[in-house]
């Protein structure tokens, strides 16, 4: 049985916490640029990733510094990664006795679902990099050509109150009895959840029969 105690060195928990500082620092920059460009792995995503290499590479050599040679419960570790990833750390850090590293490393796993939430929230609602990438969302409104005036007005205070602007607007015959308004929206971030609360309230109108967008992203 391992006794934890026999490895709280100080020394070794700082050089720990260093190395767990520097990944979170080194995923915090990759990940803010990542999110900026709004890809799937974001902020906390790319400090997790980091910071959990981090603590697998740090139990290694101190569980190799313990006990020499190759050892069972490096091999565990290894499992742990393939099979469960970063959030295993903290659990085989734990179980190898290294009780401080296992707190260090769930504060800042802690931290970066946490922490770092408003500030991706706050990324999020950004406009994007017109240089680097284009993004155009379109939000189409069908009517009866009898309510295109009112139709139209109501998207417009729709998107308004949403702090969603719109630029060009075309309005072409759909049918024989409907019309459809075409409004291409100012490039920015779109919050899917929130927009689609836009969509409900214009199709609940009586002014329109469909309500409907879609976004297109290019670099």
């Amino acid at each position: 049985m391992i006794k934890a105690y026999e490895y709280l060195d100080l020394m070794l928990f700082a050089s720990t916490l260093v190395s767990l500082s520097t990944a979170f620092v080194l995923g915090s920059i990759i990940g803010y640029e990542r999110q900026v460009r709004q890809r799937t792995a974001g902020l906390r995503t790319n400090i997790l990733v980091a910071v959990g290499a981090a603590l697998f590479v740090d139990m290694a050599a101190r569980l190799h510094g313990i006990y020499g040679g190759n050892h069972g419960a490096v091999h565990v570790i290894a499992y742990v990664v393939s099979g469960i990833g970063f959030l295993g750390a903290v659990g085989a850090a734990a179980g190898a006795g290294l009780i401080l590293e296992a707190c260090l490393g769930a504060l800042f796993v802690l931290s970066a679902n946490t922490v770092m939430r408003p500030i991706v929230n706050h990324i999020n609602r950004q406009p994007l990099d017109t240089l680097d990438t284009e993004v155009t969302s379109t939000l189409v409104v069908i009517a009866p050509k009898e309510r295109q005036n009112e139709a139209y007005d109501l998207m417009e205070i729709v998107l308004e109150k949403a702090n969603y602007p719109f630029q060009d607007v075309e309005i072409n015959a759909f049918g024989e009895h409907e019309v459809e308004i075409e409004a291409k929206l100012v490039s920015q971030s779109i919050d899917g959840d929130d927009f689609d609360k836009v969509i409900d309230r214009l199709k609940r109108s009586p002014f329109t029969t469909q309500v409907f967008w879609s976004a297109s992203t290019s670099e």
